[in-house]
């Protein structure tokens, strides 16, 4: 069932960090009742690479679909009382947003005062550009991640995944399982403010004190993390293979693999510190090794000698990989319009409250309009017509 079978949550908000905030909750177990526009419903629906735009199979997981026009007093209305329904609130609109239909958390406590309101925007609820708009990628570019993405000598890059909304989603969802811990001890609700800069901000390692005490500036470092060697992806005969030894012991292991066990105690790579001042010239010798070998046998010499290393994988090769079927990273959703679709499980692994795929992504907007309003609140189906009608719903 999962460990939040008992929470109901109610997310509002649409694209990418609201709900995937609401996937992670639903995946550990909670009954996610996504608030979708009527008509076309959240934009999700149409994102993707291909001619099939499959992402909402993976974002919509676990959830039921009501629509809801929150942009008309009726809409409003109905949305509060589902929210008085609900444990937790994620919403991912302009600061402000909420308080315009009068929706504040101030008002929601009043008759839900153990609500958690999962906030995420891009500047926070608060501060001088609280009232900016703002998207992942910003975020990204606020938060320090663009500068240092890329080769030194191009512009700023980016990753190939809206990271920021994930991470700003992922912290928004530890927000909630702290807020749902803090009500079990005290009863209290409380608001979770996530902003993308600020879980951007949090993954950048050293790269503020270091400026700090240091005056060091990161810049872009391509492939490598600058000091940190040898961790590289390095070229073999039939392809690329990603090798972190840049420990002291793993890296002796990996001079004896390269049948070169004398590297370890030579003064130029014996420590960290001289690996990372000498960094280009060992990852030369290491690709001078790796280009003679095809990447089999660069992967076996790696698991002879105990070194941390792995293929460099896209979709079709995790699919195949035996570690990843025996581990169900990868599983197949028997979808509602297209059939059976790999897409990623659920994580973390839970022993006792298995996470999981329990329902695939609702294939039409207010899907499941009849099913929660006679539910949660009781509506006949005379009342659901009627707000059909009128375009409430």
């Amino acid at each position: 069932m999962g460990a939040l079978d008992d929470i109901r949550v109610v997310e509002m908000g649409q694209l990418l960090a609201g709900p995937f905030c609401g996937q992670l909750l639903g995946d550990m177990g909670a009954d996610v009742i996504k608030i979708e526009p009527p008509g076309a419903g959240d934009p999700m629906r149409l994102w993707g690479q291909g001619d099939e735009k499959v992402q909402w199979e993976v974002i919509g997981r676990n959830k039921r679909s009501v629509t809801c026009n929150l942009r008309v007093p009726e809409g409003q209305e109905l949305a509060r009382k589902l929210i008085a329904k609900a444990d937790v609130l994620i919403e991912n609109f302009k600061p402000g947003t909420l308080e315009k239909w009068g929706l504040s958390p101030e008002e929601l406590h009043k008759e839900n005062p153990g609500l958690i309101i999962a906030r995420m925007s891009g500047y926070g609820q608060d501060g001088p550009y609280s009232g900016r708009a703002g998207f992942g990628g910003i975020g990204e570019a606020m938060g320090g991640w663009r500068y240092i993405v890329g080769d030194p000598d191009r512009p700023p890059a980016r990753m190939g995944v809206s990271i920021g909304d994930t991470l700003c989603a992922s912290y928004g969802c530890m927000g909630v399982l702290a807020a749902l811990h803090h009500r079990e001890k005290t009863g209290q609700g409380q608001v979770v403010d996530t902003a993308l800069y600020e879980a951007v901000l949090q993954v950048m390692e050293g790269l503020v004190p270091e400026y700090d005490r240091n005056g060091f500036i990161r810049e872009r470092s391509g492939s490598i993390l600058p000091g940190i060697a040898p961790s590289n992806v390095y070229k073999c005969k039939d392809g690329h293979f990603m090798i972190g030894a840049n420990k002291d012991e793993i890296f002796a292991r990996l001079a004896q693999a390269m049948g070169q066990p004398e590297l370890a105690d030579d003064p130029k790579y014996a420590t960290h510190i001289a690996r990372g001042k000498n960094q280009t010239e060992l990852d030369d010798l290491v690709n001078a090794w790796t280009g003679s070998l095809t990447v089999a046998e660069v992967e076996q010499a790696t698991i002879d000698y105990s070194i941390p290393a792995g293929k460099v994988y896209r979709a079709p090769e995790m699919i195949e990989d035996p570690h990843f079927q025996a581990r169900e990273a990868i599983i197949e959703v028997e979808t509602e319009t297209r059939g059976k679709l790999k897409m990623q499980n659920a994580f973390p692994k839970l022993s006792q409250t298995p996470s999981g795929v329990r329902r695939p992504a609702p294939s039409t907007p207010g899907q499941h309009n009849e099913e929660v309003l006679s539910e949660l609140l009781g509506y006949d189906a005379k009342m659901i017509e009627a707000m059909q009608e009128a375009g409430v719903i």
